[in-house]
């Protein structure tokens, strides 16, 4: 790998930074965050195209052991806590009108979502209790920590098939979509710890049940912060501002996670071989994209493909498949697109047909 794309993965620093800034400034500066992911970093994509470079068999277990990227996603956590509390510390302590106090949030989201929920599923995926710890600490920073549970149990197993709530449909809108992943995935992380407590003998509500400790801790976490901010701001009460501050900027972010969703599985399906079973997952069952800078900030995400084909690979060692379907643009541009439902359809649902008559033919 050259020295430029180990320093690109980076570039998700820029963005608490800008953040920082921007709370320092007020006023509209809030917007630098969002026009920096789905403006600049879309053109820089376009001027520095795509990297369809693969790791080769004589380096690939240097680069997957390479400890340098384990401690870029490591140290995020830590930055995503640290980020979380200042924010919380900004808004008890300093006045904020109420367009700045919304702007900040969705910056914060962007910033937690966008970038924390990416590293929170790279770390979920190792098999290192610290990094699973790590990634449950992201998870719970943005009032999600379910999705450690379905992501990795369900999705991953029933990914691109009726089953997964996580795998939109041909001529689903995003907005049909997000009730079925939101609440689906909630029901299904319940049902998937529900099974794995009976083959215990255990019932649902033991104390063994993650969801029922996933719940008490994130209940915690934002009692805690709201107690403390308002402690330290010297309110004579519970400052429930912080609270809904909270939990716009956690709305903000799984709302990315779920527009990420939509976009990486839209309309592909695994056949069914017989009744209730589906085929292994190929490369072909997620939609790819391999712009450089997207890439960079997302850790590779884009290389949907393999991580599905390899959920246990690195980041930095997944590679390009040309036979998996691609998408036109990054998923900062996608994820705009899929707010408007009639341009989606229009824009992906002939890539969509034109793939799979190219499939049928094979």
């Amino acid at each position: 790998m050259t020295l430029t794309k180990r320093l690109s993965f980076l570039l998700c620093y820029v963005l608490p930074i800008l953040t920082v800034f921007a709370e320092g400034i007020g006023g509209l500066s809030y917007l630098i965050v969002p026009i920096t992911v789905f403006l600049i970093l879309p053109v820089l994509d376009l001027f520095l195209g795509r990297d369809t470079s693969n790791p080769t068999d004589t380096n690939f277990l240097e680069l997957q052991n390479d400890s340098y990227f384990r401690y870029l996603t490591e140290t995020w956590a830590y930055v995503q806590l640290t980020f979380v509390i200042w924010s919380v510390y900004q808004i008890a302590l300093f006045p904020h009108t109420t367009t700045e106090f919304l702007l900040f949030a969705i910056a914060v989201g962007i910033v937690t979502g966008g970038v924390g929920i990416t590293v929170g599923h790279e770390l979920g995926h190792k098999n290192t209790r610290y990094e699973q710890f790590l990634s449950k600490v992201i998870y719970m920073t943005v009032c999600y920590m379910h999705f450690y549970i379905e992501h990795n149990r369900g999705h991953h197993t029933h990914v691109s098939t009726p089953n997964d709530p996580a795998s939109s449909q041909k001529n689903q809108s995003f907005y049909r979509f997000y009730p079925q992943t939101v609440l689906g995935a909630y029901k299904s992380a319940w049902e998937l710890e529900k099974k794995r407590l009976s083959k215990l003998g255990l019932g649902v509500l033991h104390y063994r049940n993650e969801m029922v400790w996933y719940t008490v801790v994130t209940i915690l976490f934002l009692t805690s912060m709201v107690l403390l901010g308002s402690y330290f701001s010297g309110h004579q009460g519970i400052r429930l501002d912080i609270l809904g501050f909270l939990l716009l900027q956690s709305f903000v972010a799984f709302s990315l996670l779920e527009l990420t969703n939509y976009i990486e599985h839209y309309g592909l399906k695994r056949n069914e071989v017989t009744s209730g079973k589906f085929e292994k997952v190929l490369p072909i069952h997620s939609w790819n994209q391999n712009y450089f800078v997207s890439n960079a900030l997302l850790f590779q995400l884009q290389r949907h493909s393999d991580h599905h084909a390899n959920a246990g690979r690195r980041y930095q060692a997944l590679r390009h498949f040309e036979e998996a379907p691609q998408l036109p643009f990054g998923y900062e541009v996608m994820i705009l697109i899929a707010l408007f439902p009639p341009l989606w359809f229009s824009m992906m649902n002939p890539i969509l047909e034109s793939w799979e008559k190219k499939q049928s033919t094979k």
